[in-house]
C-alpha cells in the first residue's frame, strides 16, 4: 500500500457518526502546519479562506491552478490526510469534474468537498445533475488507486432562512444525500444546519457519514457527537479570527 493509499485509508476511518471528526480549516501551508501541530487528526481546506488568503473572492473565482499549487504546499508541509474543498467541482459538466478530481489526488489530496450549488448564483443544480458530477468524481478518483473520501455538500440550509429550517428542508437534504450517496459519495455535508432536533433526524436517516459546519449557533462538538455527527468543519472560522488577530495587534503596534 502506498503512503497515499495509506492516508485515505487513515481519513476514511475517521468519520465515525457519535465521534467527530473536527477539522480546523486550513489555507495554506503555514496555518497547515500550526494546526497539525495543535495535534489535528486529518485537515482540510476552506474555499472561502484560501480565496480570501490569495485575495479572490469566493465561488471559484480561485484559478483552480492556484488551488492547486496550495493543496501541494499544504501535502509537503504535512504527514496528515489532506482534503481540498472544490467547491462545485470547478467543471462546467460531470466530465471536467472527473478531470478536476483526478487533478486532485495527483496533488496529493485524499479526499473533497463538492457542494451542489452553482457558483455563479448560488441557486441550487438539480439532485439528478449532482448525483452525474459526483458519479463522474467517484469514477475519477477510484481510477487513482486510492479510496478517495467525496464529500457531497448540499446547501439546502445555506439558501434557506433560518426560520424555514424546518423536518420538510431535512428530508430534503436527506434525499440529495440518497441520490449523492447511490452516485457514490462517502460522506453528506450539510452546512447551515445547526437546530439539534434537524441534526438528529439527519444523523439518523443519512445513508452516509454526516458532516456539519461549527458556527456560533451550532451545538459544541460533544453535543454533536451525541446526535450522531461523524464530522465537524469550522469552515471560514479560523481565517476570520486569525485575520482579526493580526488586524488587532497591528493596530495595538502601530499605536
Amino acid at each position: 500500500m502506498t503512503d497515499r493509499a495509506r492516508l485515505a485509508e487513515t481519513f476514511r476511518a475517521l468519520h465515525v457518526p457519535g465521534r467527530p471528526l473536527i477539522l480546523f480549516n486550513v489555507w495554506d501551508a503555514g496555518s497547515a502546519k500550526a494546526v497539525a501541530a495543535a495535534g489535528a487528526k486529518a485537515l482540510a481546506t476552506g474555499s472561502w479562506s484560501v480565496a480570501a488568503a490569495h485575495g479572490f473572492d469566493d465561488g471559484e473565482k480561485l484559478p483552480f491552478e492556484l488551488a492547486l499549487s496550495n493543496l501541494e504546499r499544504i501535502v509537503r508541509a504535512t504527514d496528515l490526510p489532506v482534503s481540498i474543498d472544490l467547491e462545485s467541482g470547478y467543471g462546467t459538466d460531470p466530465a471536467g469534474v472527473g478531470e478536476a478530481i483526478g487533478r486532485a489526488v495527483a496533488a496529493g489530496a485524499v479526499g473533497c468537498n463538492i457542494e451542489d450549488s452553482l457558483p455563479a448564483a448560488g441557486s441550487l443544480r438539480d439532485p439528478a445533475d449532482q448525483a452525474a458530477r459526483i458519479a463522474a468524481a467517484r469514477t475519477a478518483a477510484d481510477g487513482s488507486g486510492v479510496r478517495f473520501f467525496v464529500n457531497a455538500r448540499t446547501d439546502l440550509f445555506l439558501v434557506t432562512p433560518p426560520d424555514r429550517h424546518d423536518e420538510a428542508l431535512a428530508d430534503a437534504a436527506l434525499e440529495r444525500g440518497v441520490r449523492y450517496a447511490a452516485a457514490g459519495a462517502d460522506g453528506l455535508f450539510v452546512p447551515g444546519l445547526t437546530d439539534e432536533r434537524l441534526i438528529a433526524r439527519v444523523t439518523a436517516a443519512a445513508p452516509l457519514p454526516v458532516n456539519v459546519m461549527m458556527s456560533p449557533t451550532a451545538p459544541p462538538p460533544a453535543r454533536l457527537a451525541e446526535l450522531g455527527v461523524a464530522r465537524a468543519s469550522h469552515g471560514p472560522g479560523p481565517y476570520r479570527r486569525a485575520m482579526k488577530f493580526l488586524e488587532d495587534a497591528a493596530r495595538e503596534a502601530m499605536g
